[in-house]
């Protein structure tokens, strides 16, 4: 039975849902506006988790996102979507509650890759880091004090939480399957860069190196990490940094594009069905959308990133109040950005495919640089070490579609170094599982 009037109904309470929820009031919509979150919690900021939460610098409850207008909405919250009925226009939550919607967001996000239980991923002491229950609940374990933590991941929250772990001056040993950190998204030229800042920190970096399971102790506690070349790490706490898998799987049934890579959306916002087809009804917004992106020949992408889940929240919003004809596609240049290691870390567009890579302001040498990456003779994207100040350039010279590289007659320019960006090969996803 239905309890409520449908009306607007935003599944996924965190920055995206947030955010469309203020849209869809700033663009007049009166009516009845719903937002239901899995988590317990009003919606919050997740950068903080892996830095200043850990760091004890910030509680996890004063993450909470400022709400910037007086939203009038049902919020049920610590109750998570379970499955949609499309034809009846209903969605089930976890405790049996039938809501009823005109219309649907979709902003559930993303969740950590565990590590699979089979392999000891139930021992005590292994955490993943994503929510704020996560934070809280490993900032405790590192308070206990551990004798040697040992992070699974060189990506960003591996190595954020690697320079945070190092600056409260625990034992930090980081293993990767690949040769430096950072290594797919910005490959191991630039990513060696961060390999050096990491072993000047005091952490241990293994690279090349894979996790097979981890063995406890008698008490139940993880003991140490069984390794694919025969060793063994030793280690009494755990942080699994392996990625993520998007929250689709309520949508499980539901005749939509939907899988662990995400919900497919055409260029409006809107969910395609199992049959490729736009549904009128069924917007998606934020790190759980996939959509084709202009910039780079509409290659269908998600993107896990802050500002994305802002802008594509608007937008989608935007387009759900619009008439069928007003449907407008979403534009955007993906951009992050991580601090770690005493490094500034900036990027903005996409460097999957690139084949060139040149540091065109300050040098790798000094890890004060700005690097721009091309493919087939275009510049498709950029990242800079404390080296920010010529970035927006770039970006405009990136959604130009401008010759790689795009400025060779900037100020202070050092002679342009050009490497191969040395990505690792693809491989298996049940191997990127373990690390």
């Amino acid at each position: 039975m239905t309890a409520e009037p449908a009306g607007i109904v935003v599944i996924g309470a965190s920055l995206a849902g947030l955010r469309a929820a203020e849209a869809l009031r700033h663009g007049s919509y009166d009516g009845p506006l719903t937002l239901v979150g899995a988590e317990p919690y009003r919606p919050y900021d997740r950068p903080p988790l892996s830095k200043h939460v850990l760091a004890g610098e910030l509680r996890p409850e004063a993450t909470r996102l400022p709400e910037r207008t007086r939203l009038r909405a049902r919020w049920r919250l610590g109750n998570a979507a379970v499955s949609l009925d499309r034809k009846a226009r209903t969605l089930r939550l976890a405790d049996g509650t039938e809501l009823a919607y005109q219309k649907l967001l979709i902003a559930t996000g993303a969740d950590s890759r565990p590590w699979p239980v089979e392999t000891g991923g139930g021992l005590a002491g292994i955490h993943t880091l994503r929510g704020r229950d996560d934070a809280a609940s490993l900032r405790a374990d590192l308070l206990a004090g551990p004798r040697r933590v040992l992070i699974v991941g060189g990506g960003l929250i591996g190595c954020e939480a690697a320079s945070c772990l190092r600056d409260l001056g625990l034992p930090v040993t980081l293993v990767d399957p690949n040769p430096t950190p950072l290594a797919r998204a910005l490959g191991t030229w630039v990513g060696g860069v961060i390999a050096a800042r990491l072993r000047e920190s005091g952490a241990v970096f293994r690279p090349g190196t894979q996790v097979l399971r981890f063995e406890g102790d008698a008490a139940g506690r993880v003991a140490r990490a069984r390794l694919a070349d025969g060793g063994t790490v030793e280690a009494d706490l755990v942080i699994a940094a392996l990625g993520a898998t998007r929250a689709t799987g309520w949508l499980r049934g539901a005749g939509l594009t939907a899988d662990p890579g995400g919900v497919t959306c055409d260029a409006a916002c809107r969910v395609l069905d199992a049959d490729g087809a736009p549904c009128p009804d069924i917007y998606a917004a934020g790190d759980v959308a996939r959509w084709p992106i202009r910039l780079y020949g509409d290659r269908l992408v998600s993107v896990e990133h802050w500002g994305n889940a802002v802008e594509q929240a608007a937008h989608a919003a935007r387009n759900m109040l619009a008439a069928p004809e007003d449907q407008r596609a979403y534009v955007h240049l993906p951009a992050y950005w991580s601090s770690q290691f005493g490094i500034n870390i900036k990027a903005v567009g996409l460097t999957e495919g690139a084949d060139a890579v040149a540091v065109v302001q300050g040098t790798r040498a000094s890890r004060r640089f700005l690097a721009v990456y091309g493919r087939a003779g275009r510049s498709i994207a950029a990242v800079s070490f404390d080296q920010a100040r010529w970035l927006p350039a770039y970006a405009e010279a990136i959604e130009a579609g401008a010759a790689f590289p795009p400025i060779l007659d900037a100020t202070d320019q050092p002679r342009i170094e050009t490497a191969a960006p040395g990505f690792p090969p693809a491989r298996p996803s049940a191997e990127a599982a373990h690390g």
